[in-house]
């Protein structure tokens, strides 16, 4: 599980072998065997007994703010695996078999995007002529992706019939947003509704759960394939996210479409833009979690979805020293 500390004022240090957090007189211990990640997203303070039971154990500490996601991370001062993967990692950045990777990641992404639509407009047949036009825009589009060959100008094409299909998908979930929840598209740094506000937050958890998982399988984070290479960008945990983006989708638009959410969980700051209050993180990171931990068919294996990402990015690593 993850330990997510969002009250103000928390002090996260050890006692008795397990994590402790003290808010005021009120104090909470967690087993060590039971946390994967400590998330950190409000003004808090920690021990360094708490960073070394952590770190000791496997398990990062990652700082999240109401805009950016993660903006800090402890986790250890070396590479997860052996440096050959990175070597390979970069050999490919720009050859034919890292493209064939991000296209195969970029059409996953896409099947994701469709099967998610299928099950909205099944539970919605007054509008069933609707998702059955936008999900054949999407796979003609798909289509497209497929067909294309390497070539050194090709990451335009890609990203541009990528955008388009982002563009559908979103519009269609904006279409069965209820009153209060309407968004116009992608919004970021800050969301400007409600919906764009939980799905960001929500991308930066899985954000720093693909980091950590790219670090222990061996992985450079910067070093990406469709994704430009920029300063401080980490552009593979970009390209690989791809593949995950529908594990916050799901549960985001459920609590939408299902009211879960209410004005109370949300903020509307000064200059225009909504984040989420203490209360709207609490809300979103249950639902969000126990979503990530219900258990799906991933390469033949019974996994949860959290486990899911880490194996993946061992599988994109092994495949990157095997050629």
């Amino acid at each position: 599980m993850e330990l997510t500390i969002t009250t103000y004022g928390s002090y996260l240090h050890v006692k008795d072998g397990c994590f402790e957090v003290k808010v005021d007189e009120t104090k909470a211990q967690f087993s060590v065997k039971k946390i994967s990640s400590i998330h950190i997203a409000t003004k808090a303070s920690l021990s360094t007994d708490a960073i070394k039971l952590a770190l000791d154990n496997n398990i990062d500490i990652v700082f999240l703010d109401d805009y950016k996601g993660a903006y800090a991370r402890v986790w250890f001062p070396k590479i997860g695996s052996t440096v050959k993967i990175r070597r390979r990692q970069l050999e490919i950045s720009d050859k034919k078999e890292g493209f064939d990777l991000s296209k195969e990641w970029m059409l996953i992404k896409i099947d994701n995007q469709v099967s998610f639509l299928r099950e909205l407009g099944y539970k919605r047949p007054a509008k069933e002529l609707y998702f059955k036009d936008s999900i054949a825009y999407i796979l003609e589009l798909r289509k497209s992706i497929d067909l294309l060959i390497f070539d050194e100008n090709i990451i335009p094409s890609i990203m541009g019939y990528e955008g388009n299909i982002s563009k559908k998908y979103f519009e269609v979930l904006s279409m069965i947003m209820p009153k209060g929840f309407e968004f116009n598209g992608r919004s970021r740094q800050p969301a400007l509704d409600k919906f764009n506000c939980m799905l960001n937050y929500s991308y930066s958890v899985i954000y720093s759960m693909v980091e950590k998982a790219c670090i222990i399988a061996g992985l450079d984070p910067y070093i990406g394939f469709v994704h430009a290479d920029n300063y401080n960008k980490k552009s593979l945990v970009f390209d690989i996210i791809e593949l995950f983006r529908v594990y916050a989708d799901i549960p985001v638009t459920h609590l939408c479409t299902c009211k879960r959410m209410n004005v109370d969980c949300f903020e509307q700051l000064d200059g225009g833009g909504v984040i989420l209050n203490k209360q709207g993180k609490k809300e979103l990171l249950v639902q969000f979690y126990n979503h990530l931990d219900e258990k799906i068919r991933h390469r033949n294996r019974q996994v949860s979805r959290k486990t899911a990402i880490q194996l993946e990015c061992h599988h994109v690593a092994q495949t990157i020293l095997n050629g």
